[in-house]
């Protein structure tokens, strides 16, 4: 069994990208409390992991934005039904750092940045038409010129302090490993199914 869970996971991850019938790898489903106390649950998208922890980006004036500056702590949830896995992720949040944010942003597609900028993500929005309206004029605003990151807009690192590994069996004898981090290191143990 390897003691390392970030290891474990690049190895589950790589079996999943390159499976066929599962249509996105970095599909995970973030859990965090809102502001009112409520647990809330969205998929984002894995855009890095290492050491350090799990990375997606997001609006920081949406309500996971809101809800993750309130309370910096998540849970992020992978499940990879075509290989009977799944990796639960739980532990406190922070902000990528600018430089992270600035690097990603500028791999993003155009029309994406502009949907940054465009959209009050979480808010009530009246009509479809009216954030078209927003790129449009955005797009105008820009031309050719590089879109600037807006600073509401940043990545949020997922560090990991547990994280089960979950195995489909046959007959529910699934088998389920919990990565415990203490101060010496990741502890290992083993959990009924």
């Amino acid at each position: 069994m390897r003691e390392d869970p970030i290891e474990r996971f690049r190895l589950w991850f790589r079996a999943a990208r390159r499976c066929r019938t599962i249509e996105d790898a970095t599909a995970a489903c973030l859990s965090t409390m809102d502001p009112a106390g409520l647990p809330n649950g969205r998929m984002v998208l894995l855009k890095d992991f290492d050491a350090r922890g799990f990375v997606f980006y997001t609006n920081l004036h949406s309500l996971k934005g809101k809800s993750l500056q309130k309370t910096p702590r998540a849970a992020l949830t992978f499940y990879w039904a075509p290989l009977k896995k799944q990796v639960r992720i739980q532990g406190r949040t922070e902000m990528v750092s600018d430089a992270e944010a600035d690097a990603y942003w500028a791999t993003r597609p155009r029309l994406a940045q502009l949907g940054a900028w465009a959209s009050k993500q979480s808010d009530i929005l009246s009509s479809r038409a009216i954030l078209l309206k927003d790129v449009a004029r955005l797009a105008l605003k820009y031309g050719r010129r590089p879109i600037p990151r807006p600073s509401y807009w940043t990545g949020v690192r997922v560090i990991p302090r547990k994280m089960e590994f979950w195995q489909g069996r046959a007959n529910r004898l699934h088998d389920r490993i919990l990565y415990d981090k203490t101060s010496r290191g990741w502890v290992v143990i083993r959990l009924y199914p």
